[in-house]
């Protein structure tokens, strides 16, 4: 006999209660959420009667709470995780003023909350956690601590850093600016930009655009992994303009280079990162990034809309905005490794001073259908191979950002179907608690008039039972009709002249 609607919501509170004591707080508030629905469904639906509404709310008022205060608990453990990160980060980078304060005043309080959190509240915690837990803590004070001693004595008297700069260049040397706090403040400003994390984007995860990564690969792989290939007169390129139109790939082509360079340091910077309020102050933050990429060499510079801070020479620009432009081609008259600017907009800007400018055109027939089939990545598809080839037909025009929204909304329509369903009916398929399992009791969307159709909306439908409808053909043709390619072709004929006078095909 199948259990009612009251005993699946009394299952459901007591696996949160489960989950609850075993230390699984992410399941427990799920849990804790999910009966709470199921019981205000019953009193909507079911009604128990005075008295036993008024059991059910209060029941319901207090998973609630509980579920509010594991989640503030979760997200209070996360913040110290993430501070205690940005503390260390800013530690390696030498930044030692501001990794104190991140050390002492952020991440050491919310430590402590997590501490005091796991050992008055849940005192069932094994001494494994406990002890985890008070060894960072005092790996966290007792650093502090040892900053704080080394910044006193650096007050008193010049002292060796801790650790030593791996540069010496000249250009760091240059109108005393050794010790400068303001250019240590401009370049702590900018080593947020400083990628940390490999992207794991491959050249595979690219469609199409063979001769933008072949461009690439030669400018700034082979040199990193063979510099002895690069000497004397064969030198690499230093400045590689990537223009398009939006959408095209220009930031997933960089991360795949950020991916693919190991051993080097990989900047991504928007032109809102050098531009500042005060006179004066965006020229030093364009020539602290280069000399922060210089003493981090080898470096790739990546900046996102470049035409912004340097478009065309024009007798109506400010004197601020000529001064950007001045500092900023000095600058790329020095020793760098690899900038990678991109716009979508070449024909406003300098780019003559770029030794190759690759344009990045809208994906073919080819490289779209194979677009929807990276987009849709591992979700279950009714999809074959034709299907691909006939949407890489019929999208001519389209971006791959185009693209990308097209499948984002198909992958809406099964969860659409799953809402606006008024019958279900008994399916096959694989169990949520181990997919190696086959289970014949799931529930999915049916058409009312379907022999096994049973009467019922998705708030009826218990939440391990749901099997949801698969992505199909037409759920794409659908968010097609609905979704209209958004490059215009008076741009895309800019662009061909430009690449036609001074480009090459990417």
């Amino acid at each position: 006999m199948e259990p009612t609607n009251l005993q699946k919501a009394i299952a459901t509170a007591n696996k949160a209660s489960q989950e609850d004591q075993a230390g699984n707080y992410e399941e427990a508030v799920k849990s804790y959420q999910h009966a709470v629905k199921y019981f205000l469904h019953i009193i909507k639906r079911e009604p128990q009667g005075k008295e036993g509404n008024q059991k059910i709310r209060d029941k319901c008022k207090q998973y609630l709470d509980r579920a509010e205060e594991l989640q503030d608990y979760l997200d209070k453990k996360e913040k110290a995780i993430d501070l205690a990160s940005k503390a260390a980060l800013e530690d390696k980078a030498e930044n030692y003023e501001e990794a104190l304060r991140l050390y002492q005043h952020y991440a050491l309080e919310i430590c402590f909350y997590a501490y005091y959190f796991y050992f008055t509240i849940y005192e069932a915690q094994g001494d494994k956690a406990k002890q985890s837990i008070r060894a960072k803590c005092a790996e966290y004070l007792d650093r502090a601590e040892k900053l704080k001693e080394y910044l006193k004595k650096k007050e008193k008297a010049p002292a060796k850093p801790v650790k030593e700069s791996q540069s010496s260049d000249k250009g760091n040397e240059s109108d005393g600016e050794g010790d400068d706090p303001e250019k240590k403040k401009f370049q702590n400003q900018l080593s947020g930009a400083i990628v940390m994390e490999k992207p794991n984007i491959k050249w595979n995860d690219v469609a199409g655009l063979e001769g933008a990564k072949e461009a690439l690969k030669e400018a700034v792989i082979l040199p990193i992994k063979f510099p002895h290939l690069f000497t004397g007169k064969r030198t690499p390129w230093r400045g590689i303009l990537l223009f398009g139109p939006p959408g095209t790939g220009k930031s997933y082509l960089a991360k795949a280079v950020a991916t693919e360079a190991n051993n080097s340091t990989f900047f991504s910077i928007s032109s809102s990162d050098l531009v500042s309020k005060w006179l004066g102050e965006s020229e030093k933050l364009v020539k602290n990034l280069f000399t922060l990429a210089r003493e981090h060499k080898p470096s790739i510079i990546f900046i996102d809309e470049i035409d912004s801070l340097c478009g065309s020479r024009s007798e109506n620009e400010s004197e601020a905005a000529r001064r950007i432009k001045t500092e900023f081609l000095v600058q790329m008259q020095g020793e760098i490794s690899h900038m990678l600017p991109w716009t979508t907009k070449p024909y406003m800007f300098i780019v003559f001073r770029f030794e190759k400018r690759i344009y990045i055109p809208l994906p073919e027939e080819h490289a779209r259908g194979f677009m929807f089939k990276l987009n849709l990545g591992s979700t279950p598809t009714s999809l074959t191979e034709s299907d691909f080839m006939t949407l890489g037909k019929k999208t001519d025009g389209y971006s791959g950002a185009d693209i990308s929204v097209i499948v984002r909304d198909a992958l809406m329509q099964p969860v659409r179907k799953v809402q606006s369903a008024t019958h279900f009916k008994r399916a096959r398929g694989p169990s949520r608690n181990d997919p190696n399992v086959i289970v014949d009791d799931l529930l999915t969307p049916c058409s009312p008039g379907d022999p096994q159709a049973i009467e019922m909306t998705w708030m009826e439908v218990d939440g391990e039972k749901l099997l949801e409808p698969i992505v199909s053909m037409s759920d794409m043709l659908r968010s097609l009709a609905n979704t209209k390619p958004t490059v215009n072709e008076q741009d895309l004929e800019k662009l061909k002249k430009f690449t036609e006078d001074f480009g090459q095909e990417g």
